[in-house]
C-alpha cells in the first residue's frame, strides 16, 4: 500500500506517494481530492518518515529554484504496458521545450496513435518529473493537463524563465 505526503510548492500543494522504494505518484493541487480519496488515511506521513520523501521535497525545490533541470529519484508508475512506454518517452523530452502529442506518437513508432498517447499523457500518475507539462497540441495550444491548463502554463513559463537566465549567465 502506498504511503503519501503534502508539501506546498510554488504551484500549491503537491501530493507525493510511494511504495516506500520508489516514488508511484506526484499530483498537482487539482488532482489531490480525487486521489487522497483512494489512499488508506493510516498511510499519510510526514516527509521526514521517508528518505525518498526527503529527497522528493529537495529535488522539487532544487527544480523551482532553477537549479535542476532533471531528476534522480526512482520511479514506479503504475499503468498499463503502453501507458508506460509513453511516460518513458515523455522523459527524454529535453526542459524547456514541447512536442506535440503527433511527434511524441512518432518518437514511439505509432504515428496514427496520437489519441491514445495524449491518453496516456493524461494518466501519468508523476507529474512534474515525467514531465507531461511539454506536450501541447499540433498548432501550439497549451492541451489538456491534469493539473489543469494554468498549471501547465506556469511550469512551462518557469523552465523557460529559468533556461533564459542560464542563457544570460554564459
Amino acid at each position: 500500500m502506498d504511503r503519501f505526503t503534502l508539501i506546498d510548492s510554488p504551484i500549491g500543494q503537491l501530493l507525493i506517494c510511494s511504495d516506500g522504494i520508489n516514488l508511484t505518484g506526484l499530483y498537482t493541487e487539482k488532482q489531490i481530492q480525487s486521489k487522497v480519496k483512494l489512499l488508506a488515511p493510516d498511510n499519510k506521513c510526514s516527509v521526514d518518515d521517508l528518505p525518498l520523501f526527503v529527497q522528493t521535497q529537495r529535488e522539487l525545490n532544487e527544480y523551482f529554484d532553477g537549479a535542476r533541470t532533471e531528476f534522480s529519484l526512482p520511479l514506479k508508475p503504475y499503468g498499463t504496458e503502453f501507458q508506460k512506454q509513453v511516460w518513458q518517452e515523455l522523459r527524454h523530452i529535453d526542459y524547456a521545450t514541447t512536442i506535440s502529442y503527433g511527434e511524441l506518437a512518432n518518437r514511439l513508432g505509432k504515428p496514427a496513435a496520437s489519441r491514445a498517447v495524449g491518453n496516456a499523457n493524461g494518466k501519468n500518475p508523476i507529474s512534474i518529473i515525467i514531465p507531461c507539462h511539454r506536450v501541447i497540441g499540433t498548432n501550439g495550444a497549451l492541451t489538456g493537463y491534469a493539473g489543469g491548463i494554468e498549471c501547465k502554463k506556469r511550469l512551462l513559463h518557469h523552465e523557460i524563465n529559468c533556461s533564459l537566465k542560464q542563457l544570460a549567465k554564459v
